[in-house]
């Protein structure tokens, strides 16, 4: 049986590795902060010819952030989902957005 041509006569067990083999975990940042301590800002996207409206960085954990997504989706008439750390909303509605996420106690980036 032929060795594979790309890692013939590499020995990996002297710390060495293939590129492919293993990726480096992302950062994930396990600091919880309250609203106020929070500094959002809004990106928007299109994807598909619509227009999504991104806020992040939030600093919650997984259950906390889907109560706050779904209590945002259900004040604002719109679909949205969790990803990583920011929230993504159908449309473009970052003033409304903004006036809920602010009478819930959370700061924004000037």
């Amino acid at each position: 049986m032929k060795k594979n041509l790309f890692e013939m006569g590499a020995d990996f067990g002297d710390e060495w590795s293939s590129d492919n083999k293993n990726k480096p975990s992302k950062k994930v940042s396990t600091e919880v902060k309250t609203p106020e301590k929070h500094q959002l800002h809004f990106a928007k996207e299109k994807r598909r010819g619509k227009v999504i409206t991104i806020v992040k960085p939030f600093y919650l954990d997984k259950a906390p952030l889907q109560v706050l997504l779904k209590t945002l989706k259900k004040n604002l008439g719109t679909g949205g989902t969790v990803k990583e750390d920011s929230l993504e909303f159908q449309g473009d509605i970052p003033e409304l957005l903004r006036k809920h996420l602010e009478a819930l106690g959370y700061r924004f980036k000037n």
